[in-house]
């Protein structure tokens, strides 16, 4: 068993070091489990028994993705337990959008070769991000892949699941002329965009990652590793007590590809300019990269990180708990009959 151990190590793959590493994150996994997790750490699947409480209907509804580019700010800076807690809060995200309630998470991360200390901090951002949402990780992978990356370099993606009972999916479907469009802040990028963005300052700016960026008061790096925004817990509030007819997460696509998501045909998302405070950030990146704003519309969220339709005269209410929660939410437009999906206007 030694001899074969040394030979696979020779080879790229260092079975010990993996080892001591699903050690280390026992405590943050362990830290993540709810009253359905069933078992512990280290089996070759993860159990989880859901309490289905009010739910007369349940549903399970499950997304997947990645961090994208965003890994590549990352390994530059060496700053790795933010990226975890990105991932979770995108998957989240994405399934709060239909009125789902986040039940398990499972994540993915491989290297080149195994970077106990990297592998930590990812793990314990994913812990982190689970956490915030109330969700449970009950597994994950970490693979080693010799010659597969650069050193230094890795790869991470998860996966969600959580539930909803059918007769309160959110679809927009009922979304029509009338209601009102509140916006939940973003707090700067978070996991989209980063392709264009990393060009724009490192190869037309030419800053470094410790460079004052514009007038955000961050250095590059702060700025850019902010995480993403998880807004499950005060939306799940939020559909306690208010009638949300849809819901859209503005992620890759920007306003233009996201909110045509959740609305059919022949209605149309009226989005205010001027009602919100767009963040420092995408004017710098619009000035410095010159590009348009229906293109920076398609590619960042401008500083709206998920967005709600509801009845005209739940709006003030609703903003209000919003608000009360932490949220800085607004009223940002109105929904109305037309052929264009999305309308920005004065």
């Amino acid at each position: 068993m030694t001899h074969m151990q040394g030979a696979y190590a020779r080879a790229g793959v260092d079975i010990e070091a993996a080892n001591r590493t699903k050690q280390a994150i026992k405590a943050a996994v362990r830290s993540t489990f709810t009253p359905g997790v069933l078992g512990d750490i280290g089996g070759f699947g993860g159990l989880f028994a859901p309490a289905w409480g009010d739910c007369a209907d349940p549903v399970l509804v499950g997304s997947v993705d990645g961090v994208g580019t965003k890994l590549k700010l990352a390994f530059d800076s060496g700053i790795h337990d933010t990226v975890g807690a990105d991932l979770v809060s995108h998957c989240g995200n994405d399934i709060l959008v239909q009125g789902a309630r986040p039940l398990f998470f499972m994540d993915y991360l491989a290297m080149g070769r195994h970077d106990g200390e990297v592998a930590e901090a990812v793990v314990s951002g994913v812990a982190r991000g689970c956490r915030q949402i109330g969700c449970a990780l009950i597994g994950g992978e970490t693979a080693e892949m010799p010659g597969f990356y650069q050193p230094g370099e890795y790869d991470l993606a998860g996966s969600i699941v959580g539930l909803v009972d059918r007769g309160k999916i959110i679809d927009g479907s009922r979304a029509d002329a009338g209601d009102a469009i509140i916006g939940l802040a973003s707090d700067g990028l978070h996991t989209n965009g980063f392709s264009l963005a990393r060009r724009v300052v490192f190869e037309q700016a030419r800053l470094r990652l410790g460079d004052p960026l514009g007038d955000t008061g961050r250095t590059v790096a702060e700025e850019l590793l902010r995480p993403h925004r998880p807004y499950v817990a005060p939306v799940l509030d939020l559909l306690a007590h208010v009638d949300v007819k849809g819901m859209a997460h503005v992620t890759g696509g920007g306003f233009w590809d996201n909110l045509p998501r959740v609305l059919r045909p022949g209605v149309s998302a009226r989005v205010r300019r001027g009602s919100w405070d767009i963040p420092p950030v995408f004017r710098y990146l619009q000035a410095a990269g010159g590009i348009e704003e229906r293109e920076m519309y398609h590619v960042f969220n401008m500083g709206i990180g998920l967005v709600l339709f509801v009845a005209a005269d739940a709006v003030d209410g609703a903003v209000a708990r919003l608000r009360q929660a932490g949220e800085d939410a607004r009223c940002i437009g109105e929904v109305d009959r037309g052929s264009e999906p999305v309308v920005l206007i004065a």
